[in-house]
């Protein structure tokens, strides 16, 4: 909605340049793998490798075995959180931010609530606790456990509600750099070997109301930590609106937050007049400043986080980085989305393919191919050969 009072016009390039500034995607940062994945509040990590990639595009110096160690020595894992997706976080965060959405968790279970007819989620907690903190298991055998018990219920939604219920983390070798590892869980209690801050959510009133047809975000938690996260987001972010905020973790009714914390904040707008709330001393660069070209990793937070995408995707590239179920790499120019990218690797050659979504000038490709010669350089297989090329996307 509009604001009701005249504050400073950000344009979208001016929104577009902060919020890259703020995503160390100006330029590259001389800051640990740690205190970035703390500082970006996560790294999207559906796949094993977005959160290295998302690094390199971000950090000067910055090498694979980087992250991969802290994942090993248990100072970060992967667990959902945001959007009910799959995140890198630290373990500080996992501590955090995990409670923080778990009202949006626990509003997900409604959605699943015919294939958990006569089942007490507070006992598939407590046996679901009990199972992985013995020892680590396989979604499956999460599943296949929980069946024993309410044969009749549904075995996905089982999974689900043991998902959504307990903070699972995927442990290790999933996730290291260039290992195999499936999927086995333990919660961030035994992996991190530190009691919980606070208890999740009752579970029980999740089945007590109707599923949804479009479940949405869930209500907010109480206040600390969420005005902390709120000013954590925003200078991870910023500048952004109250439903930015609100796409970015999936819950909703943030309005009070953000107003809480309006003394301390100042305030612009966009555009269209929708109010933008920032930090007073966070970077908001002019929008002329360069913005060099960035390839980034399938779901990168920068393209996921705002309600309103346009200060870094353009109305004509809506749409366009994925197909079906399928995500694609994305490149960005002059601040903005500008295409697709891939990556063919063999024992012989690592091949990177250039796809923009439009021309591109003698310099843009040059820029381009630099680029990716440096990403190339940090990502690619030790002693295997690589070289970029360009192609078209496939319409």
């Amino acid at each position: 909605m509009p604001s009701k009072t005249t504050n400073p016009v950000l344009s979208t390039r001016a929104l577009g340049r902060a919020t890259l500034a703020r995503q160390l995607l100006l330029a590259p940062a001389a800051m640990s793998a740690e205190d970035a994945v703390s500082h970006l509040l996560g790294l999207q990590a559906q796949n094993t490798k977005p959160p290295y990639y998302a690094l390199a595009a971000r950090l000067d110096g910055f090498r694979p075995e980087h992250l991969s160690e802290l994942m090993a020595s248990r100072r970060v894992a992967r667990i959902v959180t945001m959007r009910s997706t799959i995140h890198t976080h630290t373990a500080a965060d996992v501590f955090t931010l995990r409670p923080l959405v778990q009202p949006a968790r626990s509003r997900e279970i409604g959605i699943f609530r015919k294939g958990l007819v006569g089942v007490d989620l507070d006992r598939l907690a407590a046996l679901a606790r009990e199972l992985v903190e013995e020892r680590p298991r396989t979604p499956k055998e999460i599943r296949e456990a929980l069946l024993v018990e309410w044969p009749d219920a549904d075995p996905q939604s089982l999974g689900v509600a043991a998902r959504c219920l307990l903070p699972l983390v995927q442990v290790t070798p999933r996730g290291l750099w260039r290992r195999s590892g499936q999927v086995c869980l333990t919660t961030a209690e035994t992996w991190f070997g530190r009691p919980a801050a606070a208890a999740p959510a009752p579970a029980a009133a999740a089945l007590d109301e109707p599923a949804p047809a479009n479940p949405g975000p869930a209500a907010a938690p109480a206040h600390s930590v969420l005005d902390d996260t709120v000013l954590r987001y925003l200078a991870a972010f910023g500048p952004a609106s109250v439903k930015d905020m609100q796409t970015w973790c999936g819950l909703t009714r943030l309005r009070d937050a953000f107003e809480r914390l309006r003394p301390v904040l100042v305030t612009f707008q966009d555009e269209h007049g929708v109010e933008l709330f920032d930090l007073p001393d966070a970077p908001r660069p002019d929008e002329d400043t360069p913005a060099p070209p960035r390839f980034l990793p399938e779901f990168d937070n920068l393209l996921l986080s705002h309600a309103n995408r346009s200060r870094v995707v353009a109305a004509e590239a809506r749409n366009r980085t994925w197909k079906g179920n399928q995500a694609y790499c994305v490149f960005l120019l002059d601040g903005f989305l500008a295409g697709l990218w891939r990556l063919e690797e063999t024992k012989e050659r690592t091949t990177m393919t250039v796809q923009p979504f439009g021309r591109t000038t003698k310099a843009q490709r040059a820029e381009l191919e630099e680029e990716a010669e440096r990403m190339l350089g940090v990502m690619a297989q030790p002693g295997v050969p690589y070289e970029v090329g360009f192609g078209i996307v496939d319409e």
